[in-house]
């Protein structure tokens, strides 16, 4: 997806079979965070998708200290992007990065993704709207508009205090809600697969550079869904790369 978007993606596997690959691989990722503009953290299930699976994995080394310095000086000093989808965005969550722009310290008033109301894993397609293009992610984008695109996960519901969403809400910090078939947001499972608060899918930092999404915008392309009609492109790597252009 980075690469159609016009971008040069470089895949970084994480070695933690042995405390010196760990440190092999922390050392190469400061590395690439350093010359990159922008980090994408995928979806994909690790350990059978255990609770919290990839997620708790990708917490745990990016909240190594030199990850960490090296993370918060592309956000804050070099003006860089960041993306997380369905697992890359429950790490976010728990790092912290959305909805509040930094790694930090999580607790019972900060948002999370938990279970699905219906206790099992979702795999369907659904429709989102777009709230706020306050995101470069979605500079290709109008609020209003409705994107088909497909999901897969058992945790993705977000919840979150009620005073903290109001207050995501005044900031367009909601990017995007599980809508109906008349665009309204829904708490119906047909239409919001894992029972989010208010039907939000996807989240902002307060600056929009950062990005989480619970829905596969990325799995586009020639023939795919020919028998399910609607907008799947979101434009969400075009829009990054004309960020920096």
């Amino acid at each position: 997806a980075v690469e159609r978007a016009g971008g040069a993606a470089e895949i970084l596997v994480i070695n933690n079979l042995t405390p010196e690959a760990i440190t092999q691989s922390i050392a190469e990722a400061s590395r690439m965070i350093a010359r990159s503009q922008m980090i994408v953290l995928p979806g994909g299930f690790s350990g059978g998708d255990e609770p919290e699976g990839s997620a708790k994995f990708i917490c745990s080394f990016l909240r190594n200290a030199r990850l960490t310095d090296a993370l918060h000086d592309l956000l804050k000093n070099r003006d860089g992007l960041m993306l997380g989808v369905c697992n890359g965005f429950q790490a976010l969550i728990k790092l912290g990065l959305v909805p509040f722009g930094e790694i930090r310290d999580t607790d019972e008033t900060c948002p999370t993704l938990t279970y699905n109301t219906i206790g099992r894993h979702q795999s369907s397609i659904v429709r989102t709207r777009v709230c706020s293009n306050l995101s470069p992610w979605l500079m290709e984008t109008r609020p209003g508009q409705v994107y088909r695109v497909p999901i897969s996960h058992g945790e993705g519901r977000f919840i979150a205090p009620e005073g903290l969403i109001r207050s995501l809400a005044a900031n367009g910090q909601i990017a995007t809600q599980y809508v109906d078939l008349a665009g309204s947001p829904s708490m119906d499972t047909a239409f919001n697969p894992n029972g989010s608060l208010y039907a939000i899918e996807g989240v902002t930092s307060p600056d929009g550079r950062v990005l989480g999404k619970m829905g596969h915008s990325e799995r586009v392309g020639k023939d795919l869904y020919r028998n399910v009609p609607g907008d799947y492109d979101m434009g969400l790597f075009r829009g990054a790369a004309k960020y920096f252009k």
